[in-house]
């Protein structure tokens, strides 16, 4: 029981950090990723944004991290 309380604090103070750094970025002027696969459609009072290359690339990321912790 003690192994997953530690496991969720964990990942809560992660997000914590990441949601901090988000913030200080966002007020930096830092609105995010804008790759060239992204998709964007804006057509009048509509605007559309799916970041499809930005997910991918974060997917991979995400992969090779948790591939790599999980060989230990």
């Amino acid at each position: 029981m003690e192994y997953w309380a530690r496991i969720i604090i964990s990942m809560g103070l992660t997000l914590i950090f990441i949601g901090a750094l988000l913030l200080l970025l966002s007020r930096f002027g830092f609105t995010g990723f804008k790759l060239p696969g992204d998709i964007v459609i804006h057509k009048g009072n509509f605007s559309f944004y799916f970041p499809l290359a930005t997910m991918l690339i974060i997917s991979l990321i995400l992969t090779f991290i948790l591939n790599f912790m999980g060989r230990r």
